[in-house]
């Protein structure tokens, strides 16, 4: 009887489509550079991910009402700008109120190296700093968001 079970659990299983991890990739604040942002998200999605794409100059409360829209597993930054240490935790803030305390955050671009400490404690999982591979990118998210077998 438990091998019927277990052959069952394991067929279900196994036509059971995978759930794609779903990224909203924004660039938040004034930066208009968003190059990097569309390698990432291309990159991301050639892994077999789903990704949003919200465009340039995109407020904390854009970002957070597209990610609870779209239903987001992961959330990623592109900045730029420098405005990191006021956008970022106003972002983790609406997130917090909206209920999203489970989505990863992750930001990319020009982010000194002193601010990096005080942004992880706001929430933001990693930073990743110009010259990361998007295969480091790729391969946190995995981890981050391994399907349980």
């Amino acid at each position: 009887m438990n091998t019927e079970i277990a052959e069952e659990e394991h067929r279900e299983r196994r036509e059971m489509p995978e759930k794609k991890i779903r990224v909203l990739i924004a660039k938040p604040g004034l930066d208009g550079h968003d190059r990097g942002a569309k390698i990432i998200a291309r990159a991301l999605r050639d892994a077999g991910m789903e990704v949003i794409y919200t465009g340039l100059r995109q407020t904390p409360e854009m970002i957070a009402s597209a990610a609870v829209q779209e239903d987001v597993d992961v959330i990623g930054l592109s900045i730029l700008s420098g405005a990191h240490n006021t956008l970022c935790p106003q972002l983790m803030k609406l997130l917090h109120e909206k209920g999203m305390d489970e989505v990863t955050v992750l930001v990319g671009g020009i982010i000194p190296g002193p601010d990096i400490a005080a942004l992880k404690q706001s929430g933001i999982a990693e930073i990743f700093l110009p010259g990361t591979s998007t295969q480091d990118i790729i391969e946190f998210i995995h981890k981050r968001h391994a399907q349980p077998h």
